[in-house]
């Protein structure tokens, strides 16, 4: 028998979703749920694994645009679904388990599909997202959810890895999370904030920045850009503080620290 620690760990993923058998794929477009989708669909068939996109105000549309087109572009079964995270009273509190909410409502809509397959709900949660305050990854293995790039024992870096040797576009994609993770814990999540927040940083995109969050304090917008990218930010700031006022914003604050994901669970520290 092989030993499974020295298995490549493509093979390992392999192995994981042949064992699983029919999966639902939660597909958001970015590297990791990308990834995911791509290898499920090579390994079980694309029928067997449909992956869907969960459509709301807190995707930004410019990502419902690269699921339709990654997926037409790999042959996958591809749908969306919406899904009410802001119906709930207690997502739209933003309190620190926010994201558990916001699972419950994705595992609502995709759990039927599932159970129609008779399958299971696969989600791309690696073993660096594990080290973060993620409450949802909780809630959604409450709800059966299973993290097969966490069972191979992926990293970011090893889903990147290969990706690009497979020859994925997504290997090198920005990290991206909802538009919701921009607004501070306590402060409301409304439609309004949601917009303001897609609309900036879609023009800061177009600016030429790529990894970067707005991070929605009132009428305040703190911009974080990857660190590479300070420079070219600060080069550019009339035309980074134009974007951003005409997104909605009064103020605009360049964060030195640049970006990080998750910094607004710093304060949980």
């Amino acid at each position: 028998m092989p030993d499974a620690r020295r298995e490549d760990p493509l093979a390992r993923l392999r192995t994981v979703l042949s064992d699983l058998g029919p999966v639902v794929v939660g597909f958001s477009g970015g590297a990791d749920s990308a990834f995911l989708a791509w290898m499920a669909a090579d390994v079980l068939g694309a029928e067997l694994a449909p992956c869907t996109t969960a459509v709301s105000p807190s995707l930004a549309a410019g990502e419902l645009a690269g699921c339709r087109s990654l997926a037409e572009a790999w042959g996958l079964a591809w749908s969306t679904v919406a899904t009410d995270e802001l119906d709930r009273v207690a997502y739209v509190a933003n309190g620190p388990d926010r994201c558990a909410h916001c699972k419950a409502s994705l595992l609502d809509a995709l759990g039927p599909q599932a159970e129609a397959l008779g399958g299971t709900v696969v989600l791309g949660v690696n073993l660096d997202d594990l080290g973060d305050h993620r409450p949802g990854q909780a809630a959604a293995a409450a709800a059966g959810a299973r993290f097969p790039l966490v069972e191979a024992g992926f990293t970011k870096a090893m889903v990147r890895r290969a990706s690009r040797e497979l020859g994925l576009a997504t290997w090198d994609k920005p990290a991206g999370a909802c538009l919701a993770s921009r607004i501070p814990y306590g402060v409301a999540v409304t439609v309004g904030a949601l917009g303001s927040v897609q609309r900036a940083e879609a023009a800061l995109r177009a600016l030429g920045l790529r990894q970067l969050r707005v991070r929605h304090h009132g009428d305040v917008a703190r911009v974080e850009v990857d660190p590479a990218e300070l420079e070219q930010a600060f080069r550019l700031r009339a035309e980074v503080a134009g974007a951003v006022r005409a997104a909605g914003y009064a103020y605009v604050a360049l964060d030195l620290d640049g970006f990080r994901s998750g910094s607004l669970n710093e304060v949980l520290a």
